[in-house]
């Protein structure tokens, strides 16, 4: 039993499940196509990841790359009712494939039991909002994951990503008293700064999430020097994101929290 962290927060996509983070970009490219026959990138898809989807599109829109293709397509700036349109589209979409991408990351089962049996509540957030997040839990419950406590991105008035206010809500719900005894785990930079901005300890996923963006047969299949460029280009990403910890994969988790489990006896504070 740990005696001193009481909960660890997890993202979902390319954190605990869907290694690559797939899910929502595909759909966002095919949303983009199908309401305005307009192509994005999944490189493009992946830039502000782990903001709620609304903002998503509006900041794939507000990519230089986007915007002057957008303005040159047609003949103006991306518009309010424009985000609104692709987000209808979006949404449907989403809700209809997610429970495809809600196979475990490698490891995660294993993690998170052990984390229970050492008395670690388990809790998550997302950028998805309520209608997508209630059709992935019970996917990813049938695969061997459920945690304590799931809030999704419109579940509070106050908003989500980057700001603090839904891993506050998992402490809430999950009854823990302090904050310091709370990890978050993220695969995006907006997920990262919600658990600073909540006074947590943070961990960067390199490897499976969004700023690598291999599929698990890629990550299985590749030698040392290709994992260390995607790697390095992940880091690059996470570069000036302030997270105390940067791992490859869940599956690294535990070491990380037996340390700080070491650093709060000692009295640090994240």
């Amino acid at each position: 039993m740990t005696k001193y962290v009481q909960a660890v927060m997890f993202d979902w996509a390319g954190t605990i499940v869907d290694f690559g983070s797939f899910a929502p970009t595909t759909i966002f490219v095919e949303a983009f196509r199908r309401e305005y026959d307009f192509d994005i990138s999944l490189e493009e898809a992946r830039v502000p990841m782990g903001l709620g989807k609304w903002d998503h599109i509006q900041a794939v829109g507000a990519l230089p790359s986007v915007s002057q293709r957008w303005q040159a397509q047609f003949g103006r700036a991306m518009e309010k009712a424009d985000i609104d349109k692709i987000y209808q589209t979006f949404m449907p979409l989403q809700v209809a494939k997610v429970g495809e991408h809600a196979d475990l990351i490698p490891g995660a089962k294993a993690v998170v039991d052990g984390l229970r049996e050492q008395g670690i509540k388990i809790g998550s957030c997302t950028g998805y909002p309520r209608v997508v997040l209630d059709a992935l839990i019970p996917a990813a419950k049938a695969n061997g994951y459920s945690p304590d406590c799931a809030v999704a991105t419109d579940d509070l008035a106050a908003g989500g990503r980057p700001a603090p206010y839904m891993v506050l809500q998992n402490m809430i719900e999950l009854q823990v008293s302090d904050v310091k005894a709370c990890i978050k785990v993220d695969d995006s930079v907006p997920g990262i700064t919600e658990g600073l901005n909540a006074g947590m300890w943070t961990v960067a996923l390199l490897l499976s999430g969004n700023e690598a963006g291999l599929t698990q047969a890629e990550f299985e299949a590749s030698d040392e020097a290709t994992l260390a460029a995607a790697r390095a280009k992940a880091q690059d990403a996470f570069a000036h994101s302030g997270a105390h910890y940067q791992i490859d994969t869940i599956a690294d988790l535990p070491d990380v929290v037996a340390d700080i489990e070491r650093r709060l006896a000692e009295g640090e504070r994240p």
